[in-house]
């Protein structure tokens, strides 16, 4: 069999471009659910490290696994049937619940990454394989890490998925992000000490994505989180309790949205 080359011999490199970067960054400012901006930044500011940890993935016996059956987590993970009859307060259990209450799926991450490709060609290396399993595994991370879809929460997933798997782009993003949203609500709030704090735990912990994510979806959340080493993040959970007794509803994304009494969404951090 055809060994599958790290990076296809027509992929090109399209160097390293801040302004496009902070260009695309500034419209998923304008518009945080435009996934699309987040593709385009990361491609932005790629570099080497990225394929080094491809490199690293596809030397485990998961990633040969891998390698040699393909398999589309969307499809795993958007079948919410399966997922439901999974233990209660499971990996799965609590994801499938997360996003239906998001209105998110596995397909509509796909989708938005189709939107950065087009009218570009599709690869067939391990580079591309490991670019589109985190994309699948990014709201687990959410799951698993106990950070919400709040705009510091997706910072802080953001920072821990750089520590994970380096990248210009993510660590870019959740910075950037992090100081607007600073700029919001002031220097009150520990926003950039969460954030690296998001970082200290990603750097610690077993790598999500290198994980049989069909197996550690029929996990205990709390023993996946023990198992995997991933840390309580308590200085996000305090951003949001300064938050909400100042009346600031957390998931509004720069915190100037006043907080309706009883609205406030369900941690993830206290789900298992």
């Amino acid at each position: 069999m055809t060994r599958l080359p790290l990076s296809h011999p027509d992929r090109t490199d399209g160097g390293f471009r801040p302004m496009k970067a902070l260009h695309h960054f500034r419209r998923l400012i304008a518009d945080k659910e435009d996934t699309e901006q987040v593709f385009h930044i990361i491609d932005a500011l790629r570099d080497k490290r990225f394929g080094r940890s491809v490199e690293r993935f596809f030397e485990t016996a998961e990633g040969q696994r891998v390698l040699a059956e393909r398999p589309y987590l969307p499809a795993l993970l958007d079948d919410h049937d399966a997922l439901r009859r999974l233990p209660e307060a499971s990996v799965g259990r609590v994801y499938v619940d997360f996003m239906e209450r998001e209105g998110l799926t596995a397909q509509g991450l796909v989708d938005e990454s189709l939107k950065f490709r087009r009218g570009k060609p599709s690869y067939d290396d391990m580079l591309e394989i490991y670019g589109d399993r985190l994309r699948d595994t990014h709201d687990l991370f959410h799951i698993l890490t106990g950070y919400g879809r709040d705009a510091l929460g997706e910072q802080c997933v953001l920072a821990f998925s750089y520590s994970q798997t380096p990248s210009w782009g993510t660590l870019f993003i959740a910075w950037a992000g992090a100081r607007e949203i600073r700029k919001g609500i002031g220097r009150r709030y520990p926003i950039y000490a969460a954030v690296r704090e998001g970082q200290r735990i990603g750097r610690v912990a077993e790598q999500i994505a290198h994980q049989n994510i069909e197996a550690l979806l029929a996990e205990p959340l709390a023993a996946a989180r023990k198992r995997l080493g991933i840390l309580e993040p308590v200085v996000y959970k305090q951003v949001h309790a300064m938050m909400r007794a100042d009346g600031i509803d957390p998931y509004d994304l720069l915190g100037t949205k006043p907080a309706e009494a009883g609205a406030a969404k369900p941690e993830l951090a206290q789900a298992a």
